[in-house]
């Protein structure tokens, strides 16, 4: 690697070894980092940057930080180098994670996993609480949000969810125009016009043509790859929003149990990195082929894949885009409608899987008390809360 890559790649191991605590948090360590003790951006370029990656479906911290890369190594090098260092350590992680599971059977393993359920109650509960209150803050977002729930609850398919972000965007072209737009200021970054458009233009071409293979091909690594992609490219509001979509692409075929993907779910709450990693335990534990290491890797490359593309493709022309009324109206109406999907994602699955009776509870209600009030870091409660599924079981 060059020296300005291998900077990238160091600086952002060390990040993907340490930054627990979801999206928000990982935007956090990267101002300090990058912004204020590195000083590769100003305050006001990471700014655009984190307004950017809003804007976009797709792990926002993971599309900052390849952007970062991006922007300091001086091309594509340095944002696969940025993408690498995040992400690498939580992926291996949870692939370890993944066969230790398989490998595991009885009361000890079904009691670790009835607690990674539990804290994946408490983790939704907190996003949802947390979004709500920035998302959805006024009545008529409150409303776009709610109205969002119902259409998912009455069409509870990868199509109902896709629906309510439209819905949302939609409602908020008409409703919320005239609120506070983005901060304005200006970023240079080393990529062409030329080339953020092919990117774009990757990005639907393979969201359009992989269902055609996965429907026609013989091959089910075409299915696995489609899945995971549409995922990633239809993700609004962060991680945890793409549980639902996750859920309809593995679970509801039969690819995956119900409960091995809670489990997957939870465990990621137990790793630094970003949450779309879990991507790379679900690869190995799926029942039909390929699955192990080969699926781990087809499943995590697909699932970061379009939001990657999608940042490289709209840096280039996000400074005139942003300053457009109607893109921020829609923007905010479509954040709105995340609130509601992940309300219901809250319900079902997650709930309705977990919560068996009064302890299974009692115990969640622990969990989210610990994150929100208590402040504990999320890796610390999802180790307890797995010792408390085992107590609970055995």
């Amino acid at each position: 690697m060059s020296g300005p890559v291998r900077e990238v790649f160091l600086a952002f191991l060390k990040l993907g070894l340490t930054a627990f605590g979801g999206p928000v948090a990982h935007l956090g360590y990267f101002r300090e980092a990058f912004v204020h003790r590195r000083r590769w951006i100003n305050e006001a370029g990471y700014a655009d940057l984190v307004a950017l990656c809003q804007f976009l479906p797709g792990p926002a911290s993971s599309q900052v930080g390849f952007a970062l890369g991006t922007i300091r190594a001086g091309g594509l090098a340095g944002g696969l180098a940025a993408f690498a260092g995040f992400t690498l350590p939580s992926a291996l992680i949870l692939i370890a994670v993944a066969y230790g599971a398989g490998m595991t059977a009885g009361p000890v393993a079904s009691g670790l996993v009835h607690g990674l359920k539990l804290v994946a109650v408490a983790v939704v509960a907190q996003a949802v609480w947390g979004m709500a209150r920035t998302l959805a803050p006024d009545r008529v977002r409150a409303g776009i949000a709610l109205g969002a729930l119902w259409l998912v609850i009455l069409a509870p398919t990868a199509l109902g969810q896709v629906g309510a972000i439209l819905f949302g965007a939609g409602a908020g072209l008409v409703l919320c125009r005239g609120a506070a737009g983005v901060s304005v200021g200006r970023l240079t970054v080393p990529i062409s016009r030329r080339a953020g458009t092919v990117a774009l233009v990757a990005f639907a071409v393979l969201l359009g043509g992989l269902p055609v293979l996965a429907a026609t091909a013989h091959w089910h690594g075409f299915a696995l790859v489609d899945a995971f992609y549409r995922a990633g490219a239809l993700v609004f509001g962060g991680g945890h929003v793409v549980l639902p979509l996750l859920r309809a692409g593995l679970v509801d075929p039969g690819w995956l149990s119900a409960d091995a993907f809670l489990a997957g779910y939870g465990a990621a709450q137990a790793v630094p990195g970003p949450l779309f990693s879990v991507a790379a335990y679900l690869g190995v534990v799926l029942g039909p082929t390929p699955h192990g290491l080969l699926g781990a890797g087809l499943a995590l490359a697909a699932m970061f894949l379009p939001g990657l593309l999608l940042v490289y493709g709209a840096l280039p022309f996000w400074d005139g885009l942003r300053r457009r009324p109607l893109a921020q109206a829609a923007l905010r109406g479509g954040n709105a409608a995340v609130v509601g999907l992940l309300g219901a994602a809250l319900y079902d699955p997650v709930w309705t899987s977990a919560i068996g009776d009064a302890r299974d509870l009692a115990m969640a209600a622990t969990a989210f008390v610990l994150l929100t009030a208590g402040g504990v870091p999320p890796w610390i409660v999802v180790g307890l809360t797995a010792l408390g599924g085992l107590a609970l079981t055995l």
